[in-house]
């Protein structure tokens, strides 16, 4: 908001300073006539006492006959237009003497919540010429300051409707050309959000001027490829928007289509040559759509395109919305259900398949919803991954679980054991992960040996080096480090090379074979031999048969789990259980 949008304190009391003592009499009456203000000026030249005046009725202060010509030349009612009156009459002074002057009356609407009025100013007839073109100056004075704030409070309208850099309109200057189109729309409309993929890569690398020369880029070849018949707007840092209007759902993939091939030439920025992508989600409008509801759709479909892997284009399908709304509903209630203590450990025996004794066990997380059930982590985990709030989750997991290690560990009747917890991606780049962990252990005074973080192949190949970084940090506390689901990604043997590993676990899917499917023994047998040679445990994870659990014996592994020794169970039923068995010496 600038300056000339309202007048500040020193303005207002100029203004009632310059009313108060204007070189003529002013008044303001109602539409009846009664006054309801005056001036000192007007005080001072009849006499008149101000508490006299306020409420009385102006065509009192004027004699009979001048009242007649008030009322029918100067009255308000003629002034219905907004137009002025000019009369010469006779003014009754407080001393009852009559002083020559020239009325005019001017009838102002109401507006903007006040109540009509008419402003009538009084001159001494004498001195009537005098004081004109001074009025008549400031009213000139005072039209020029209401058109310069006109001015500005549209330049700042404007300017709240546009992006900076491109010229675009931002995301609100977008909404309202929606709603524009919308309302002037005979058939369907569709809205295409483009979000670049991996920008910030060209920021970091390139610094902000190369960032800024690609969106610049990009606009350009936008509104190039929409050929001046779609509106290009640009919604956030690396976010565009095309809105065209369209005959139906093929047509709006059609331009999607166009737009990502306008984008795949080489962009050359600092001296480089840059390919850029982006993924596109399109929305077409329904009966009664709204802008909001529309960009919001597309919003969707081009989060559903990154997530299916970049590059390409995805249309919104209304029939997800239910789905939609149900998610969110569940993840609203997850938060609640986290912060309301409604998450519940289970655990899961890890047994050494030389003598059949207890090593440790995998701490498993299930929620106790207050209408479903308990429910598993397939249930929500992945729900928790996409929203970010795993992060929050996992550090209660890990809390509770380190605080059951500890007292297992404190207990002279119970097994001191391993707890194995699981560290979702988000966690690992999580610069907060080791602080989290060292709280944890601390808290509760747990050897940092009985802990064993377990990761999988996915999430160390989702940024390698910030993925070493971590492990090596929590490897210096002293906690174990285990490497979940191997097999099932790629570079497996990088990462035993790499990575500060403890132990790893290969994938159900491989045990699932053993007996069964030579290939699958080749496999398992192969990952038991990489952990040997590098000097770690191997565990093997959805053992449930005998034939399963000898074929491991027979193969060298170290480690199981599976529903052959026990399902997940509580931490008191886990103690009964494993009071049953050998432990570790």
């Amino acid at each position: 908001m600038t300056a000339l949008d309202e007048p500040g304190p020193a303005t207002l009391e100029a203004a009632a300073e310059l009313f108060e003592h204007a070189p003529c009499g002013y008044l303001t009456t109602d539409d009846e006539g009664r006054i309801t203000r005056v001036n000192a000026t007007f005080l001072t030249w009849t006499g008149h006492a101000r508490e006299d005046l306020l409420g009385s009725v102006f065509a009192r202060l004027l004699p009979v006959g001048d009242r007649v010509l008030w009322s029918t030349h100067g009255a308000p009612q003629l002034l219905a237009t907004g137009g002025v009156s000019e009369v010469v009459v006779e003014v009754l002074a407080a001393d009852r003497a009559r002083r020559p002057a020239l009325v005019t009356a001017t009838r102002v609407p109401a507006r903007g919540g006040a109540d009509a009025e008419v402003r009538i100013v009084v001159f001494s007839a004498p001195e009537r010429r005098a004081h004109e073109r001074e009025l008549i100056a400031a009213l000139h004075r005072l039209e020029e300051s209401e058109d310069r704030r006109a001015a500005a409070a549209e330049q700042e309208r404007r300017r709240a409707l546009v992006d900076a850099l491109t010229g675009l309109p931002n995301r609100a200057g977008a909404l309202a050309r929606l709603e524009a189109v919308l309302a002037a729309a005979d058939g369907p409309v569709a809205v295409l959000v483009v979000d670049l993929d991996h920008f910030h890569a060209v920021n970091e690398s390139l610094g902000r001027p190369a960032g800024d020369e690609l969106l610049l880029t990009v606009a350009a070849r936008l509104g190039a490829a929409t050929r001046g018949s779609a509106a290009v707007a640009r919604l956030s840092a690396d976010e565009f928007a095309v809105v065209d209007r369209c005959e139906d759902a093929a047509a709006a993939r059609c331009l999607g289509e166009r737009l990502l091939r306008a984008l795949e030439a080489p962009v050359v920025l600092a001296g480089l040559e840059v390919v850029t992508s982006a993924s596109v989600g399109v929305a077409v409008t329904g009966p009664a759509a709204s802008a909001e509801r529309v960009l919001h759709d597309a919003d969707a479909a081009v989060q559903r395109a990154k997530a299916r892997g970049r590059h390409r284009v995805e249309v919104h399908d209304p029939d997800r919305t239910d789905a939609g709304v149900d998610r969110l509903r569940l993840l609203g209630e997850l938060r609640r259900g986290i912060a309301a203590g409604q998450l519940r450990l289970r655990y899961q025996p890890l047994v050494r398949l030389g003598d059949g004794g207890l090593r440790g066990v995998e701490a498993l997380v299930r929620w106790q919803h207050p209408v479903r059930g308990l429910l598993p982590p397939a249930a929500f985990i992945d729900l928790a991954e996409r929203s970010g709030l795993v992060r929050e989750l996992g550090a209660r997991v890990l809390d509770a679980a380190v605080a059951q290690a500890a007292r297992w560990a404190h207990d002279p009747a119970a097994p001191t054991l391993e707890v194995s917890v699981n560290v979702s991606a988000r966690q690992l780049t999580d610069p907060d992960l080791v602080g989290t962990v060292r709280e944890a252990l601390d808290g509760h005074g747990l050897d940092p040996r009985l802990l064993v973080l377990e990761v999988t192949e996915t999430a160390l190949a989702d940024d390698p080096d910030a993925a070493a970084a971590a492990l090596t940090a929590l490897k210096a506390l002293g906690v174990g480090v285990a490497v979940d689901d191997f097999g099932t990604g790629w570079g497996s043997l990088t990462y035993l090379q790499r990575f500060p590993v403890d132990e790893l676990k290969i994938d159900r899917s491989f045990v699932t074979g053993l007996g069964v499917h030579d290939g699958d023994s080749a496999i398992v047998r192969t990952c038991v031999q990489l952990a040997h040679a590098v000097g770690i445990r191997a565990v093997a994870e959805g053992v449930e048969t005998p034939v399963q659990r000898d074929a491991l014996r027979d193969l060298g592994c170290d480690l199981a789990q599976g529903y052959l020794f026990s399902r997940p169970v509580d931490a008191e039923a886990l103690r009964e259980w494993a009071l049953a068995l050998p432990v570790r010496g």
